[in-house]
């Protein structure tokens, strides 16, 4: 098979699902209007309430939303094959992703800007509230803790990196007052930022950075965490539009031609796919592919933590709601197109079937490594940058997606705080530094506390993250449903795509538990049973609402 067969496929299905699929779903089940006063409107305090361009917060979104995650999902799961990971990428973006998004935002929208914790207790009950923040706060918990173990291993093992992605910061600085401050123009400012980026990543391999060993008794690993975290405490106290709105912003668009330049260069090489469709020689230990296909690739297909983003920031920046539409689907639409790359990369970015074997020898083999390697050697071999250059510039995606999610994860962790001082009338929670110190001290709690010294203990309750994260995507979808389903719209589009969700998670979550118990793992035990019973309980009461809506109707 021919890379470019799937890669045309893939296209064609995001351009028909965007078009007329997100259009029906915004007219005719969400009825998105034009004149309801969006709380970026009602509640603007120049902070986290900001109306926002529909283009500049597409930027914030997809960036927020996409992480590191559509890269190294696809990247692992084609070890069942590249057919099944394609399958889902696309459906699941065009079925899915999309329209959970885009409801998500919306249904944000209409209720203060809430994040979705808080409305489950408006739509479903306190109980509902209380149980959905702790899985929330465990999913942030988790995100936060591993993507900063990421991003920390990607600069040391490429310093050229690290130039072009803190020199980003500045130049998203710079971006952010020249469009509210200065009132530049959108497209010139675009232009000049995008070449900046690339600018840094030029000149990223000829200044290469590395931390010594020992930095005030920490090694290299953990004294990037703690500086991401100290960043991340810094960037999530700023207005919004200062540093976070137009650094994702400007990440997007350089991103987008990041993936522009990767898939440039698939038409040029037109590599054929090395790995099987379906793969029959899976090696030792490689769990069922269902249910946890579906799990291992969230982010490309569908994910939890775009609802939190949805719910967290986006809808607070909405100027229109209409731009939902754009904002929430597209959004999902570039993580699908990331994820398609990601699928094409580690399938055609190797010369044969026996080199692709011998880097997917055992399961969770692959990933983001490889997504550079078999990546760079495309772009090397289509449109002539060097094999360094090439992987310094898909390293710098990999990470700039990574510190975004991270930067985004931290403020959405902070709002999480501020919501149960509101709540359970905690003064001392309200105040937002107090907060952000509270979301930080908690993740380097976990990072340094659970990990040791490396401040790698977010990868102790990483194996939940995939089940946890969608499950919190089925959740999302539950209440949304019962909002279409009191506004009298047809409810099968979120309906049919919750009841999956729901159905292969909780089988993955209950899988994992007894491998959990087999490896006496008692931690995840125990979180996989306060994730399952919080679970059981919200869909009960949410089917329960949802039976005395149809039962009204």
């Amino acid at each position: 098979m021919n890379s470019l067969v799937l890669m045309f496929i893939g296209f064609a299905a995001f351009i028909a699902g965007f078009f007329i699929y997100s259009k029906f779903i915004a007219e005719k089940i969400l009825r998105l209007d034009p004149n309801f006063k969006t709380p970026s409107h009602e509640f603007e305090d120049g902070v986290d309430y900001v109306p926002t361009n529909k283009f500049v917060l597409w930027g914030h979104h997809f960036t927020s939303v996409a992480g590191a995650a559509p890269i190294v999902g696809p990247a692992i799961a084609v070890i069942w094959g590249w057919a099944p990971a394609f399958l889902w990428v696309i459906l699941g973006t065009v079925f899915f992703a999309g329209v959970h998004d885009m409801s998500a935002i919306w249904a944000s929208v209409r209720n203060k800007g809430y994040s979705i914790g808080t409305i489950s207790g408006q739509i479903l009950s306190k109980r509902a509230r209380s149980l959905m923040m702790v899985v929330i706060f465990l999913l942030l918990l988790m995100v936060n803790a591993v993507f900063a173990v990421v991003i920390a291993g990607m600069m040391i093992k490429t310093p050229s990196a690290v130039v072009p992605v803190w020199g980003a910061l500045v130049v998203a600085f710079f971006i952010g007052q020249a469009i509210y401050k200065f009132k530049l123009n959108l497209p010139l400012v675009s232009l000049v930022g995008v070449i900046a980026l690339y600018f840094l990543i030029y000149i990223g391999p000829s200044m290469p950075v590395s931390l010594p060993d020992n930095v005030l008794g920490l090694d290299a690993n953990a004294a990037w965490i703690v500086i991401l975290f100290i960043y991340a405490a810094v960037a999530s106290m700023l207005p919004v539009w200062m540093l976070l709105q137009p650094r994702d912003y400007i990440n997007g668009l350089q991103l987008f031609v990041g993936l522009i330049a990767l898939y440039v260069s698939f038409v040029i090489v037109s590599p054929d796919i090395v790995a099987p469709a379906f793969n029959s020689n899976l090696p030792a230990g490689t769990p069922s592919m269902f249910p946890l296909l579906f799990v291992t690739i969230a982010c490309g297909a569908i994910s939890g933590f775009h609802g939190l983003v949805s719910t967290g920031t986006t809808a607070k920046q909405i100027k229109s709601e209409p731009d939902a539409r754009f904002v929430g689907y597209f959004g999902a639409i570039g993580e699908g197109l990331l994820a398609l790359a990601a699928i094409l990369a580690v399938t055609a970015g190797f010369a044969s079937l026996s080199e692709w074997e011998a880097v997917y020898s055992a399961f969770g083999k692959g990933g983001i490594g490889a997504f550079i390697d078999g990546g760079g050697k495309i772009m090397s071999m289509g449109i002539g940058l060097s094999p360094e250059l090439s992987a310094t510039m898909l390293t710098v995606m990999a990470a700039l997606f990574a510190g975004t999610t991270m930067d985004t994860g931290v403020r959405l962790q902070r709002y999480i705080f501020q919501e149960w001082g509101e709540v359970y009338n905690l003064n001392i929670l309200k105040n937002g530094n107090v907060a952000t110190l509270f979301a930080v001290g908690s993740c380097l709690l976990l990072a340094f506390g659970a990990g040791g010294a490396d401040g790698k203990g977010g990868m102790i309750i990483w194996p939940l993250f995939g089940t946890t994260n969608q499950l919190m995507a089925g959740l999302t979808l539950l209440i949304i449903t019962v909002m279409v389903m009191r506004q009298k719209s047809a409810i099968r589009y979120t309906l049919i795509p919750l009841v999956f969700l729901l159905f292969v998670t909780i089988a993955g979550l209950l899988l994992q538990l007894v491998s959990f118990y087999n490896k006496g793992n008692w931690l995840l035990i125990f979180l996989d049973c306060i994730i399952l019973i919080a679970t059981i309980m919200v869909c009960l009461e949410s089917f329960a609402i949802l039976k005395k809506e149809f039962v009204k109707q």
